[in-house]
């Protein structure tokens, strides 16, 4: 009998703000007592709510499971910054562009965005919760505006369009004299994630599909021609498995040594009252991500996101245990009081309701792991800090290979190789430290 024992359950540091500002959810279904289905996914963020979707299509009547050790959008799909990015989003790379010809992954990233589309017309999902906005990339810096040109010349080559923002343009989006220009792109869309992962949570629901939270897998096991799924209140047996769980496909003896655990934080203000909406200016609602990837995102939100309210991102930690600190999340929280107070002047001295470390996965060599990892247990992990588009990916391309069905989706996946080892601890740490804290610095006034 093949055994894969959890070493680790999910768990969060901080509020998930995005789910904590809309209404309350129903009460959680937990599972109680054992079932049988014909496909259970292991995880309920974007990649295992996708795959469910994409496996209802493929297999009408089909019995699908789904197993969230927390709560829908309370885990990393509710502790993102919210962008679903069509274009080069190379987070290693100076200025985003990353290398080579990219018009095969902008398809498969505006194949993510259409499928999410389609959930949320099919659902009925709020479309403040799903608004295709764009977003800006933001230069504080002439160092930074050489960056943003740099990216507009590789998207123009692609035959992309993007826009150049001045000074003056960039206070009216955003109500702040920080930026001396930005780079405007069409295609994203500017997601409030906890609302679409619950919106497609519930919907799922609807359609049939059993969804269970706070129900944490501890161990599966391989039962005859199926498998066996051990919850702490009953079981799953089920002919097929989707281990959607991102970083946590570690913790059950996969690909160890080769992925990367890495927390990104954030803070999100109180509510903006009246007179500090007037004191800020600015559209009501903006994304910015920083000209140089290591640098600040901003987003603003309004009453149909949750509330008015502006949320910072910036800081990293290498966290190969998958748990950061409270002094982790205490350190990065200062920073963002200090990075809005250079950014809003008007609104200094704002106190932030949440803060919060939001868990990425990513490999040295930017790849993500989808595949049939033993027969009829498959991977849709790895987002490599994309993890709206792209964990929407690998789940579509897990549930088309659970199916037995082959794309150019799945193709792109498989021609993928393995994630390159790390180097042994304490280097892999130490170096990643060193490296996240140099970036950081050189981001500078990003």
């Amino acid at each position: 009998m093949t055994l894969h024992q959890a070493r680790r359950t999910p768990s969060q540091k901080g509020t998930a703000a995005w789910s904590a500002i809309l209404p309350g959810q129903p009460a959680p279904i937990p599972l109680q007592g054992d079932m049988t289905a014909d496909f259970a996914i292991i995880g309920g963020g974007f990649a295992g709510l996708s795959a469910a979707q994409a496996l209802r299509a493929l297999n009408p009547g089909a019995r699908i499971a789904v197993l969230e050790a927390g709560r829908l959008a309370e885990g990393a799909s509710g502790r993102n910054s919210g962008f679903m990015i069509d274009l080069p989003h190379e987070l290693t790379s100076d200025d985003y562009a990353g290398h080579g010809d990219d018009r095969a992954m902008i398809a498969l990233n505006r194949q993510a965005i259409a499928f999410a589309a389609r959930a949320v017309e099919e659902f009925g999902i709020d479309p403040n919760f799903f608004d295709p906005a764009g977003k800006i990339n933001g230069a504080a810096s002439e160092a930074a505006d050489a960056l943003n040109r740099s990216y507009a010349r590789h998207l123009a080559g692609l035959g992309e369009a993007s826009q150049h923002l001045d000074a003056q343009a960039m206070a009216e989006v955003t109500g702040s004299r920080h930026y001396v220009s930005g780079l405007y792109t069409p295609g994203t869309v500017m997601l409030q994630p906890a609302g679409y992962i619950r919106g497609l949570g519930e919907g799922l629901r609807r359609a049939g599909v059993v969804v269970c939270e706070r129900t944490p897998v501890t161990a599966i096991s391989r039962q005859g021609a199926g498998w066996q799924i051990a919850t702490p209140a009953g079981r799953v047996s089920a002919g097929r498995v989707i281990l959607a769980n991102n970083g946590h496909l570690e913790s059950f003896g996969f690909a160890r040594n080769r992925l990367m655990h890495v927390f990104l934080y954030a803070s999100m203000t109180g509510e903006l009252d009246a007179s500090a909406q007037r004191a800020l200016g600015g559209q009501p609602r903006w994304g910015v991500t920083p000209a140089d990837p290591m640098g600040t995102t901003m987003r603003r939100i309004d009453t149909g996101q949750g509330g008015h309210r502006i949320i910072t991102r910036t800081c990293a930690s290498f966290e190969p245990g998958m748990e950061p600190t409270g002094a982790t999340l205490k350190r990065a929280a200062a920073v963002h009081r200090r990075k809005f107070a250079d950014r809003f002047p008007q609104l200094r001295g704002m106190a932030m309701e949440y803060t919060w470390a939001g868990h990425l996965c990513l490999t040295k060599n930017a790849v993500s792991l989808m595949r049939e990892l033993e027969p009829g247990l498959y991977a849709a992990a790895v987002c490599n800090g994309l993890g709206t588009a792209r964990s929407t990916l690998t789940g579509i391309a897990a549930a088309e290979l659970a199916s037995g069905r082959q794309s150019a989706l799945t193709a792109h996946f498989l021609s993928e190789p393995d994630p390159a080892r790390l180097p042994p601890e304490p280097l892999s740490t130490l170096g990643a430290t060193l490296y996240l804290r140099w970036k950081e610095w050189r981001a500078g006034r990003e």
